[in-house]
């Protein structure tokens, strides 16, 4: 059987936690940051866990983190 090709977009995206569950990172911390509050910012720097439901989706992308 050869081996499953993980999705590399995703590979970069998502991380697993030692308990299983899947890390991202949030988005809008890219550019247009001027019109954009401190705290607004602050708080998007912080890593986020994704939904449950997106789980079995990222596990098919990225095979081989788990």
């Amino acid at each position: 059987m050869p081996k499953v090709k993980s999705n590399r977009s995703a590979a970069k995206r998502f991380t697993v936690t030692g308990s299983g569950k899947v890390k991202r990172s949030h988005c809008n911390m890219r550019h247009i940051l001027t019109k954009k509050s401190p705290k607004r910012k602050r708080q998007l720097r912080q890593s986020a866990l994704a939904a449950p439901s997106c789980v079995a989706a990222i596990r098919r992308m990225v095979p081989y983190i788990f």
